[in-house]
Order: C-alpha cells, then sequence, then structure tokens
C-alpha cells in the first residue's frame, strides 16, 4: 500500500487497521522519512475487530530501490470488447475501475466517447479502435482472452462470434442477445461447419442470470460480474500460473498480414485503421 500526505492507493484490507497504518506512515512522512520500522497489531477487540490473530506492518520510504522491487501486477484478464453503442460505453466505463486490459473496437470511430460516462479520462488500458473489419481483430486477441460482442449489425455479431468461436482458445466468449438470437446464430454457425460442441461455448444472453433490467448500466454491472466469476472459476479450476487459458494482454500485438500489426497504447482519441 503506498501513502502520501494527502491520498493513498492500494489497500492492507481496510478497516481500523489500516487507518491506523495511515496514520503511523504519515507520520513518518512529516518526520523521519528515511526510516524503516515495524509495528504490530492484535486483531482484536483493541482494533475493533474480532478476526483473531496478529499481523506486522512494515514501513518503509518509497525510494528508487523501493520503486525496483515493487511487483508489477498483472491484468486481472484482456477484452476485446466489440461494439461502442450505448451497452459497450457502459461496460467500458465501469471497466475502467478495474485492472483489466481491454481493446474496445468499433467501425464508427464517432462513436467513441471522449470520454467515460462519469466524465473522467480514459485510462491508457482501455485502447479505442476504429477500424473497418473489426473481425479480423479477433487474431490479435492474447489466448485465453475474454471477448464480448455486442455491435450495431447482427451480421457483424456473426462474423466476429464465429472468428472468435474458430480460435478456439478463448477464456470466454459472450454475444449480447435474446435467447432467440442465440439460436438463429447456433443454427448459421452449424451451417458454416462449426462443431455443436463448440458452439456450445458460446454465452448468449450475457450477464448474471436474474439480474432483471435493460439499463445499460444494469446490463454492464451483471456483464462484467459475469467476467469475473469466470475468471475465478477458471483460476480455481487450472491454477493461476496456467499461462495457456488466463495469459496477461501482450503490449504490441504482432505485426500479421499486409502490415496491419500496428498497436497505439495511449492516444487522445480512437485509433484510426484502415485496409490497405
Amino acid at each position: 500500500m503506498l501513502v502520501g500526505a494527502f491520498d493513498t492507493a492500494g489497500t492492507i484490507g481496510g478497516g481500523h487497521l489500516e487507518l491506523k497504518a495511515i496514520v503511523s506512515a504519515r507520520a513518518m512522512l512529516a518526520g523521519d522519512a528515511g526510516s524503516r520500522r515495524e509495528q504490530s497489531f492484535a486483531l482484536g477487540p483493541s482494533l475493533g475487530q474480532c478476526c483473531g490473530g496478529a499481523v506486522t506492518l512494515s514501513f518503509a520510504p518509497l525510494d528508487a530501490e523501493a520503486l525496483a522491487r515493487w511487483p508489477a501486477r498483472a491484468p486481472l484478464f484482456h477484452l476485446q470488447l466489440h461494439g461502442a453503442g450505448h451497452v459497450g460505453r457502459a461496460i467500458a466505463t465501469a471497466l475502467a475501475m478495474l485492472d483489466v486490459e481491454v481493446d474496445w473496437l468499433d467501425q464508427r470511430d464517432e462513436e467513441f466517447p471522449a470520454t467515460t460516462l462519469l466524465g473522467s479520462p480514459w485510462p491508457e488500458r482501455i485502447r479505442r479502435i476504429s477500424v473497418d473489419t473489426i473481425e479480423a481483430e479477433v487474431r490479435h486477441a492474447s489466448p485465453g482472452a475474454f471477448f464480448l460482442v455486442l455491435t450495431h449489425e447482427h451480421a457483424l455479431d456473426l462474423r466476429i462470434v464465429e472468428a472468435i468461436l474458430r480460435r478456439g482458445d478463448f477464456a470466454f466468449c459472450g454475444l449480447i442477445g435474446s435467447r432467440t438470437k442465440r439460436a438463429k446464430f447456433a443454427r448459421q454457425l452449424e451451417e458454416r461447419g462449426l462443431a455443436p460442441a463448440t458452439i456450445a461455448r458460446l454465452a448468449c444472453p450475457i450477464g448474471v442470470e436474474g439480474i432483471e433490467g435493460k439499463e445499460p448500466e444494469v446490463i454492464a454491472a451483471g456483464v462484467i460480474a459475469q467476467l469475473l466469476l469466470v475468471r475465478s472459476q477458471a483460476m480455481r479450476t487450472i491454477g493461476a500460473d496456467d499461462k495457456t487459458t488466463l495469459a496477461p494482454a501482450s503490449g504490441d500485438r504482432p505485426a500479421a498480414g499486409r502490415g496491419n500489426g500496428a498497436r497505439v497504447l495511449a492516444a487522445s482519441g480512437p485509433l484510426r485503421r484502415t485496409r490497405g
């Protein structure tokens, strides 16, 4: 946990313990910030807690040496989010608060809002990408990536879903729509040669079952809860060190085809890419 004079980042679990730790750290900042020390606490009535046990906290200044030792946290998962309509915007806004790498794709660059729906700047890990053939972007995702498909055209949804299912190495493929839409897509995908077992991996409708409401923000909450649940289930099943299932997002995508492998990691507006 990082503690500054006015702000903090991270947590050691909250509650009274964290408040006392912040007070101690700020006392060090106001006094001898160059010292290192430890402080022990009983997790009992003196802290207004009933957990039991004890904890020892180590306090140290954040210098160049400490920064070099600071562990880099891997993202929760990599998501390709297809569609910048009202639901896509709500999902992207909610994901701005989570450590998730997002490639957000749409053919219409004007649909990408300049800020989140709350008015805050987009974090660099949410990359807005405008490209003519977004179904071709599926191949650039990391193995074990998550996919959400919610574009403005059912025909485009179908092409993207087919590309994802043919990859096979995804953690989740979700399609917005009704059970009727899923049944229609299943028939069309089978006609295109996909096996029933492969088609069965398509999640549609999306979101945690039982959550009522058609508002974009409600849909976004249910969908993100579903993604986190799928991730947690996968981690419990295969272990967090299985890189083939939930690999963290890579940096620049590898070049493929005719020079269409460029990646912009930070830009003031959506990246516009066209064929040719």
